[in-house]
């Protein structure tokens, strides 16, 4: 298990924490001062009211919560948010309602799940030519032509 050293910012602020023993994902929790009210099809920031350290070689993936997406059409706009191991500012998440009507967050809501995973660097280097694969260059769909 990797410690995740966080930082409370804003009073109410609930720290991620996992629904059962085996769950990838973090239940994140809004921490806004008061509820908020999405408009179909708008994007707010809400605020989680915290900021933490993950370590260097970790990455966290913010992904929606399959119940409030289908549900009540609320996920993250990003589709999948990304914290760096070297950001240290606020956690937020820009939470989009993908519905027809208005969806209200209230403080201490589940609105988003944090899954961490090992994350390495890569060099890019420019070549002449690729190696050959038995894809090639078949694009998107191209896999189940066959």
């Amino acid at each position: 298990m990797t410690n995740i050293p966080i930082k409370r910012l804003r009073e109410g602020a609930i720290f991620p924490t996992y629904a059962t023993a085996q769950s990838a994902g973090a239940d994140l929790y809004a921490c806004p001062d008061a509820p908020v009210t999405l408009a179909p099809h708008e994007t707010v920031m809400i605020p989680l009211g915290y900021s933490a350290a993950i370590p260097a070689g970790w990455v966290g993936l913010i992904f929606a919560r399959s119940g409030l997406a289908s549900k009540r059409d609320l996920a993250p706009a990003n589709k999948v948010g990304v914290v760096d191991a070297d950001y240290r500012g606020e956690w937020w998440i820009p939470l989009h309602n993908h519905g027809e009507q208005p969806r209200t967050v209230e403080p201490g809501e589940r609105i988003a799940q944090l899954v961490i995973v090992p994350c390495m660097s890569a060099a890019f280097t420019e070549v002449e030519e690729l190696d050959e694969t038995e894809r090639g260059s078949g694009g998107f769909g191209s896999t189940g032509s066959k």
